[in-house]
């Protein structure tokens, strides 16, 4: 089967590989479309790894995933469901990430029959922001900012501002990503490219400060920029991945003078990876919330290189470029 494999720092190529075989308890998914993340272009795609990390195993990095089973050796999941599908470190061989026709996994979300499978898609990465939501608790007695404004900071934004934060402060460095927080329910926005945040967070609080910090920048120095952002006894949820190369000097300071909590999050890694997207699939069947808008852009096959460069770059207004996997290759990367 065909697939993509990065071979170095943002080189990806086209290779053939043996189709994968379910253990007890997976399925075959045949890909229909994956999605360009965030941590797959600044922790593996953009940075130079250890040149023995290279090549990486073929399909990766990609972890937003949807299609049909074709095969399954799991009785709750069975041919012709249509699912979103995490990697799964348990699969021996194969690829080992959504750049590939077919993939082998036990971790799987039940999509509804109704509406198209990338629209579906978008629950995967918005989940995964939901998992981390909890842990600031009930919303509607506070004001909640959100440090970096793409995908999963957006994912943020729309669920502090559908759960009823009292504010929901967008920050980042970009107007069209702010201007997307503004249309996704962010209260105010802060251009930190342009403004001074403390200062401007101020004004915008009238001297109230914010209780939560959400850390969703991919910025070697946005946990401290949290830190110095937070209220005194407020909660930082900490949701950004950075390189292991960039790691920045905690200001262990500052943080002790606001006795903050800090929360590390990521449900990739927690005994149920699976149950809060499976909720937010659940949540947007009945309405509550839709992260298909956070679509901008739709790739080809052939397009996949390009669709990573743009991920990379910032460019185009990019906030998720949907890939087709099954479909024809083409040309050319349209909005």
């Amino acid at each position: 089967m065909r697939a993509y494999q990065q071979t170095g720092p943002r080189r990806l190529e086209q290779v053939d590989i043996d189709n994968p075989k379910p253990a007890d308890g997976q399925v075959v998914v045949k890909i229909e479309c994956g999605s360009v993340c965030g941590s797959d272009t600044h922790v593996r795609y953009q940075p130079t790894l250890p040149e023995e990390q290279y090549p990486l195993a073929a399909g990766a990095p990609c972890h937003e995933i949807a299609g049909t089973i074709v095969e399954s050796r799991n009785p709750d999941h069975p041919v012709g469901e249509r699912v979103i599908v995490l990697p799964d470190p348990s699969s021996a061989g194969g690829p080992g990430g959504g750049l590939a026709e077919y993939i082998a996994s036990g971790l799987l979300i039940s999509l509804p029959e109704h509406g198209s499978t990338e629209e579906w898609l978008m629950c995967q990465p918005t989940g995964t922001v939901l998992y981390s939501a909890r842990r600031w608790g009930q919303s509607t007695d506070k004001r909640i900012a959100v440090i970096g404004q793409g995908a999963i900071g957006l994912s943020f934004t729309m669920i502090a501002e559908r759960t009823g934060a009292k504010q929901v402060i967008g920050i980042d460095l970009l107007d069209y990503r702010l201007d997307k927080a503004s249309e996704l329910g962010a209260t105010h926005t802060i251009n930190a490219d342009r403004e001074n945040v403390v200062e401007a967070l101020a004004e915008v609080t009238n001297g109230e400060g914010v209780d939560v910090v959400v850390d969703a920048s991919a910025d070697p120095d946005g946990l401290n920029q949290a830190v110095s952002l937070v209220n005194m006894y407020g909660t930082i949820i900490g949701f950004s991945q950075i390189p292991r190369d960039q790691l920045p000097t905690f200001r262990h300071p500052d943080w002790m003078m606001k006795e903050a909590r800090i929360i590390a999050t990521g449900s990739s890694l927690s005994q149920t990876p699976t149950e809060a997207i499976q909720t937010m699939v659940d949540l947007r069947d009945r309405g509550w919330l839709d992260p298909s808008v956070l679509i901008t852009h739709h790739s080809a096959w052939d397009d996949i290189p390009a669709a990573y460069e743009m991920y990379a770059g910032y460019t185009d207004g990019v906030i998720k470029n949907v890939l087709d996997i099954s479909g024809a290759t083409g040309s050319g990367i349209n909005a």
